[in-house]
């Protein structure tokens, strides 16, 4: 048959079909018309009066970029009071005095924050090698934790800051603040109410496109042996001679960070598990390689993970790829898609697209599909019987609207991940990320290091949370 004579075939066969055209006409993925605006606003803080007494006073451990970040935003909670610094770079001790007041106390040894009796929680903003060991010392001291994610610098840190965190009964919120974003809670719920039905795939990519946002911080033309405390920052570390660049771009190197996973992966699944209940993955490969920034960093820039997740009493099994970009030409991108069978929630940071493309209830044979192949009898015996069993709404694509959830302008998601630390501090609520939540974040972000560095798949027990 000519080219001709097989497209007028099948036009006439399309037009044979009837109530059926519609069907066929209107199957492709991402046509859901015009999205619909919905702004989300967070709960207004009641105004309360605290006593000299009844006030939370903090200590901050690390007062580099997020340390600065934390403790600005805690002081805008009502009853905080921020009574200590410590940093190994005199010159971050010398503007948190400026910052701050004078009468803060400031010193380079954390263990003589912990000794203070006028100190209720620490905030740790330390290197990743130092999140685990200060964690449980503040919490044996009797102090409150707000620790950086990731939680922990090695897979098992873990659970010997769980295990301190039951033993002392103190309070331990991982930061990882997208938990407590009313953005995630809306999305939650959708999720939870079948909205894009059997979830099955998660795409996430965090991509960045900036020199420090590839963790090329600046360093100061000060920096010396002097007035920088070296020999502590390297803790357990292997010992080098000092070096600026890994003090003040620590991130690069894996004796004190933990790479791309720990930086940015933990932030995309912290916000998946919090989402779906889920516990984590079973099976985790990656791979990662130095594209770009070759700057004597000993982490990769570019970062490819395929997690398994198994089926749980709160979700179907699916996959989750996770993907980071150091030079991302496009601009960079942050964002989470959350695939079912019926749409998907499509992830920024304080924002959400619902996008929904539920399937007619009768099976759809227009667009790819074999029938056309068949004999013109054959065809038409098809479309009877298929007429006959199913109605035309059973067999049409519904359009459906986009809807856009976003919070409302100037929402900060830290300001109430840290209402929900001081919560959990003076009334007792639960935090929205303890100590099991921020390992079973983190434990995955540092298998993806494991996969890339040994070259392997790593089996994870995320219920019992070890090497499986």
């Amino acid at each position: 048959m000519k080219k001709r004579e097989t497209k007028n075939s099948r036009r006439k066969f399309l037009k044979a079909l009837g109530g059926t055209s519609a069907l066929l006409a209107s199957g492709s993925l991402g046509n859901y018309g015009h999205a619909k605006v919905i702004e989300l606003k967070a709960e207004q803080e009641t105004e309360k009066k605290y006593t000299a007494n009844d006030k939370v006073r903090l200590a901050v451990i690390g007062l580099g970029i997020i340390g600065h970040y934390d403790i600005d935003t805690a002081l805008k909670v009502q009853g905080t009071e921020l009574a200590a610094i410590c940093d190994l770079y005199d010159g971050r001790i010398e503007q948190g005095k400026r910052k701050y007041g004078k009468n803060v106390f400031t010193t380079r040894d954390y263990h003589e924050v912990l000794e203070r009796k006028d100190i209720d929680a620490v905030l740790i903003c330390t290197p990743d090698h130092w999140h685990s060991q200060i964690a449980i010392d503040a919490m044996n001291k009797g102090k409150h934790v707000y620790c950086e994610k990731p939680m922990v610098h090695k897979l098992e840190q873990g659970l010997s800051v769980i295990e301190a965190q039951k033993k002392t009964g103190k309070v331990l919120q991982v930061g990882s603040q997208r938990t407590s974003s009313i953005a995630m809670a809306e999305a939650k719920k959708l999720y939870e109410s079948g909205t894009i039905g059997q979830i099955n795939m998660v795409m996430a990519t965090y991509n960045r496109h900036s020199s420090g946002g590839a963790w090329q911080y600046s360093i100061p033309p000060d920096a010396s042996p002097k007035n920088i405390d070296f020999d502590r920052f390297l803790g357990n570390a292997s010992k080098v001679a000092f070096d600026p660049m890994r003090f003040f771009r620590w991130r690069n190197y894996q004796d004190y960070g933990t790479g791309v996973p720990g930086d940015l992966f933990v932030h995309l699944l912290s916000g998946l598990h919090y989402i779906t209940g889920s516990l984590g993955p079973t099976r985790i490969v990656a791979s990662g390689q130095l594209a770009y920034w070759k700057d004597g960093r000993d982490v990769p820039d570019v970062v490819s993970a395929i997690m398994e997740y198994p089926a749980t009493d709160k979700h179907p099994a699916f996959q989750a790829v996770l993907q980071v970009n150091f030079v991302d030409g496009s601009g960079g991108r942050n964002q989470t898609q959350i695939i079912g069978s019926e749409g998907m929630i499509d992830i920024g940071w304080n924002d959400f697209v619902v996008k929904r493309n539920p399937l007619p209830k009768a099976p759809d044979f227009g667009g790819y599909d074999s029938l056309f192949t068949f004999t013109e009898e054959v065809q038409k015996e098809f479309i009877k019987q298929y007429d006959a069993k199913y109605s035309k709404e059973d067999r049409e694509w519904k359009k459906v609207e986009d809807i856009i959830y976003k919070a409302e302008r100037g929402y900060d998601d830290r300001l109430d991940h840290f209402k929900n630390f001081f919560a959990s501090i003076r009334e007792g609520k639960p935090v929205a990320q303890d100590a099991a939540f921020g390992f079973r974040a983190a434990a995955p972000c540092l298998a993806t290091n494991l996969s890339i560095f040994e070259q392997k798949i790593v089996q994870w027990d995320p219920v019992n949370m070890k090497m499986s």
